[in-house]
């Protein structure tokens, strides 16, 4: 469905600090990071798209978070959710809901919601009901 999403930053060292262990956690993998442009970007590994990329923007203004803008992760289970929640926190981030249940989206939509050192918001979830 997308070609890439990107995600403004003011600080790039400090963003690359904050986003490069969630993506691992994510199992995504670093295509490129060219630090005197400045930007990255990461993919699903052995896939050309899409793309998740942070950086400067082009029109060289700061970046800025838009209100109502939010970049939602899929996760392969709900430890993956809490883990990239924790991750966040531990790397600069902000909370915007712990992990849990959301089931006034759907029964098993388990997620969490965090912003960035720049204030961009982020999610992690899951769909998947837990086996048991």
């Amino acid at each position: 469905m997308f070609s890439h999403v990107f995600v403004g930053v003011r600080d790039f060292e400090r963003a690359l600090r904050f986003y490069t262990p969630l993506m691992e956690q994510l199992g995504l993998t670093l295509k490129f990071s060219e630090p005197d442009r400045p930007w990255a970007g990461w993919v699903a590994a052995g896939a050309p798209r899409p793309l998740f990329l942070i950086g400067s923007p082009h029109d060289g203004a700061a970046a800025a978070p838009g209100n109502g803008n939010m970049t939602a992760f899929l996760a392969a289970g709900r430890p993956d959710v809490d883990r990239c929640h924790a991750l966040a926190l531990a790397h600069g981030g902000r909370c915007g809901g712990p992990p849990g249940l959301r089931p006034h989206y759907h029964p098993d939509y388990y997620g969490a919601y965090f912003y960035d050192p720049d204030g961009n918001k982020l999610c992690v979830c899951c769909h998947d009901a837990v086996e048991g």
